[in-house]
């Protein structure tokens, strides 16, 4: 059996709030839930939007201002001191670490680190020297695709080869950029029609609430899963609202390794727990009243019942052309 393997990655984000205490929390909770990865924002908000850029409604709601967004940034930025001590913790948890950069520099920064992967968030997929940066370094992507339809990715995929990334290290990942995510706009099969169109393997980045969708992804094929978790929902910041609870972080960890093991293979075959069952639950053919030597198997004389450890009802049209070799009582298994 090939047993798949999703990446799970837990998405901190701005959940910390601006405190390294509080990202180093989010760490040891991703850690305990048995995640592989836990992944930040590295941005510098000044690189990242104008004085004029207006909070998304569901960041003006989730936070309770109408203020702009490089105010907010501000507050969630990280230093490159903080990476490194967030780093340093996340070696110590056996967890790993990954971070989405927002802007050049900090996309030049993320590259000294050695990640495993570079996440290219919704709303840079139509950024031209945002995706030929990333291509430069030829490593592994996962593209998000929030406010995408298809020529959207196929312009996007197309940007990135162009620059040198390696197609084959590309995993797209369905997405809906709502905070919360209406359960009438996830549209799951979107995955598969990514995966059918572009050849790529698929992902999902989850911004419904809930666990339900992401484990009903994985059992349709995502290989990988991105989930928005906080220390508590009650915090200030834009996508707290959004997220997940420790407890039902690991919750959703230990539902997606049932679902791994449930798909099983491709094959339809007799599992060991249920070879125990057969006998039990199996009939063999059995007289279905007295029958007398040399009386000729009839449909008027016998019958089905369990167990299933005599002769098969399977030979059933077999036996009809036989004879009964001895007396048999009603209930007693035929032999022949």
């Amino acid at each position: 059996m090939n047993q798949q393997h999703t990446v799970i990655i837990a998405e901190a984000g701005v959940n910390h709030c601006g405190d390294i205490d509080l990202a180093l929390k989010l760490v040891d909770e991703a850690a305990d839930a048995g995640v592989d990865y836990v992944k930040f924002q590295t941005f510098n908000p000044s690189r990242l939007v104008t004085g004029k850029a207006l909070m998304a409604d569901y960041q003006s709601k989730n936070t309770g201002s109408r203020g702009g967004q490089l105010e907010m940034l501000e507050k969630l930025r990280l230093s490159k001191e903080d990476h490194f001590t967030i780093m340093d913790r996340c070696t110590k948890r056996g967890i790993k670490f990954l971070s989405t950069p927002f802007d050049d520099e900090s996309t030049a920064f993320l590259a000294t680190l050695g990640l495993d992967y570079w996440k290219i968030p919704s709303g840079e997929v139509n950024n031209v020297p945002y995706l030929e940066q990333i291509a430069s370094y030829g490593g592994h992507v996962l593209m998000s695709t929030g406010m995408c339809g298809e020529d959207d990715i196929d312009a996007a995929l197309t940007i990135l080869a162009d620059a040198g990334q390696p197609l084959d290290r590309i995993t797209l990942l369905h997405c809906n950029t709502m905070y919360p995510t209406p359960m009438c706009d996830v549209n799951l099969r979107a995955m598969q029609a990514m995966r059918g169109r572009f050849g790529m393997p698929v992902g999902y980045s989850d911004h419904t609430l809930g666990i339900e969708v992401p484990i009903a992804a994985v059992a349709l094929g995502a290989h990988v899963i991105e989930k928005h978790f906080t220390l508590d929902r009650n915090l200030p910041g834009p996508d707290h609202k959004a997220s997940l609870t420790p407890g039902e972080l690991k919750s959703m960890v230990d539902a997606i390794r049932n679902i791994e093991m449930a798909l099983g293979s491709c094959s339809k075959a007799v599992t060991p727990s249920e070879k125990a069952n057969i006998t039990a639950a199996r009939k063999s053919i059995v007289a279905a009243r007295n029958i007398a030597a040399g009386e000729r198997f009839s449909a008027e004389n016998l019958t089905t019942r369990r167990p299933g450890d005599g002769i098969s009802p399977l030979r059933w049209h077999e036996i009809m052309t036989l004879k009964a070799s001895r007396d048999f009582s009603e209930g007693e298994q035929i032999e022949i």
